[in-house]
């Protein structure tokens, strides 16, 4: 049944891509289906309690051995949950979204392999098999990106974030040929059972380049700057990847590989800074960004430093938790946003404003989405943020930092709240409107987890859902953040919080610059080396290469000149040769 569960979508998608491009029917019932299928078998395994790990031999690598491996249990089935859910809630959005799409069919059949290769590492039990699905999953985020030929920023966006998480992919390959070599096996659970028994030395350097992998993969500082990129891509493409695929993977594999990185201080100490720049940077960056769609990548950023907080904390479960809660909740507003876009044309939020009238269901479902988001109760990031916060007491730098990401994060998603939906209109030729049902279906589908997961952990008795006295600060600093983001909105007359920023507002809208220095000191000296490793290969190697040649070529020539020569200069040459040659004996006599 596992595999059924991860094949399913990788067979639909590779079906797909054997169709014409403008098959729109089959193309989407084959990505739904997938989609469906890993869904329900996902639940039929959760409620039949089915936990385990099945394996099977693959191939071998010397004494080295590679196994077909999965590896269930309830964090799995739960994390297959999320991605089988938003999968089908994107598959099923598309089809509205992407009305008349000319590339439909590889569209569809992408979405579906990208799904499969998440599953992969969902449930992957060994690390070669996870790499490959963290590595599909790299190709089919480019592929997705790029979709919209008629955007100039797509092909761009798309290689950057190829070629940034790639630079963290050298990293992950290397931790984990050094985890298999050194444990004598790839498999996850002999890996784990061999970690105590690891020099610390090894053990540090493998977490650290692990690490570098997951940096790349789930947006963390200093690799973070292709996920606001990104939104060059579809909306729902903005969904899956930043709800159930990609940056999830990153936090999800730390989780599964978490005694390794435990027995190492430095790789925690480590973790735990990179959370916290990146948490307090990708909160910043929101507080002014126009474009809707990175308001909302910024956000997301932020959130998966919250994760990799608790994580460094030791804190897996509540890391998971808010995982899980985010994949609902962003989702949501993800796809809300695509709504709005789709009505307005337009992703700026200085275009919109009062949709909240001619756009309600989308205005309530992205209200619950926002509510949660910014973690107000009863909506599930109350509960799971506030899981974090608490996890982080231990640590009261970060602790610190994560309050403040509450307050950054209130008044970023009321500015975005107010802006899009309350005051005037910003465009007069702008009349909004509720897209079709394809599209308005997983909104209010995707509504339901957001506004209820936590009610439902907290009837669950789930020990991280609970009210208590330490919610009360956290509330307190979203609701500071919730009214400052109201009064900065009175203050410019309905108009733009931000404006309270002043020049500091684009700064923090451009991520603080650090797309400049990062092109200043990696991009150009890269491009600078590369230029002069061409100049010494084409003038240095392929010249003397060529040069010998043109030498050889042209005394061919010559000699080829003289066997070509006419009869009296052939006899006279016969005649100096004979004289020389008779000359020479007599002398020499």
């Amino acid at each position: 049944m596992i595999a059924t569960l991860v094949l399913a979508p990788l067979v639909c998608g590779l079906a797909g891509l054997l169709l014409p491009m403008r098959n729109r029917p089959l193309g989407a019932g084959l990505g739904i289906a997938g989609a469906a299928v890993s869904l329900v078998l996902t639940v039929l395994l959760l409620a039949d309690g089915t936990r385990g790990q099945f394996s099977s031999a693959w191939a071998r690598f010397g004494d080295l051995g590679v196994t077909l491996t999965a590896l269930v249990d309830t964090r799995a089935l739960l994390m297959s949950l999320a991605v089988t859910v938003v999968a089908l809630c994107v598959q099923v959005y598309s089809v509205g979204y992407l009305a008349g799409d000319g590339r439909y069919g590889p569209y569809a059949a992408q979405i579906s392999i990208f799904t499969g290769a998440m599953l992969t590492v969902v449930f992957s039990g060994d690390l070669i098999s996870l790499l490959i699905g963290w590595e599909v999953m790299g190709a089919c985020s480019y592929l997705l990106i790029a979709h919209d030929r008629t955007l100039p920023e797509a092909p761009a966006a798309a290689v950057k974030a190829f070629l940034v998480t790639r630079v963290g992919d050298v990293g992950f390959l290397l931790g984990i040929v050094l985890l298999g070599v050194t444990a004598g096996s790839f498999r996850i659970t002999d890996v784990l059972a061999a970690v105590p028994s690891m020099s610390g030395a090894t053990v540090t350097a493998a977490a650290l380049l692990l690490l570098a992998g997951v940096a790349g993969k789930s947006a963390q500082f200093p690799l973070h700057t292709w996920l606001p990129d990104a939104m060059a891509g579809p909306t729902p493409i903005s969904a899956l990847i930043h709800a159930a695929t990609m940056v999830a993977a990153g936090v999800y594999v730390v989780a599964r590989l978490f005694p390794v990185f435990a027995a190492s201080p430095t790789a925690l100490a480590v973790m735990a800074a990179m959370a916290g720049v990146t948490l307090l940077l990708g909160a910043l960056a929101a507080t002014a960004a126009d474009d809707i769609k990175r308001v909302l990548a910024w956000s997301t950023v932020s959130q998966l430093g919250y994760m990799m907080a608790a994580l460094s904390a030791k804190a897996v479960d509540a890391a998971l938790f808010h995982l899980l809660a985010h994949a609902a909740f962003k989702a949501l507003l993800f796809l809300c946003a695509g709504s709005v876009i789709h009505a307005v044309g337009s992703n700026l939020m200085s275009r919109m404003g009062g949709l909240r009238k001619d756009m309600p269901v989308t205005f309530w479902t992205m209200t619950i989405g926002l509510g949660a988001l910014i973690g107000l109760p009863p909506f599930a990031g109350f509960f799971s943020k506030e899981a974090v916060v608490g996890a982080l007491h231990t640590q009261p730098a970060l602790w610190l930092v994560a309050l403040l990401g509450v307050a950054l994060t209130a008044w970023y998603s009321t500015r975005l709240w107010l802006l899009t939906f309350f005051g005037p209109a910003r465009d007069a030729s702008v009349h909004g409107h509720e897209p079709g049902w394809t599209m308005l279906a997983p909104l209010l589908l995707l509504a339901v987890p957001a506004a209820g997961l936590g009610i439902g952990a907290l009837v669950a008795d789930y020990e991280l859902a609970h009210l208590g006295v330490e919610l009360v600060l956290p509330l307190a600093l979203a609701v500071l953040g919730v009214a400052a983001a109201w009064w900065g909105w009175r203050q410019a007359d309905s108009g733009d919080p931000a404006a309270v920023l002043g020049k500091a507002g684009p700064f923090l809208a451009s991520g603080l610059g650090l797309d400049a220095v990062q092109d200043r000191l990696v991009v150009r000296p890269v491009r600078a080396l590369s230029r002069a490793v061409t100049f010494v290969d084409v003038s240095g190697v392929d010249g003397a290469v060529n040069g010998l040649g043109r030498a050889t070529t042209g005394a061919g020539a010559g000699l080829a000149a003289w066997h070509r020569a006419t009869l009296p200069r052939a006899l006279a040459g016969v005649l100096i040769g004979a004289v020389l040659v008779t000359v020479t004996a007599v002398v020499f006599a």
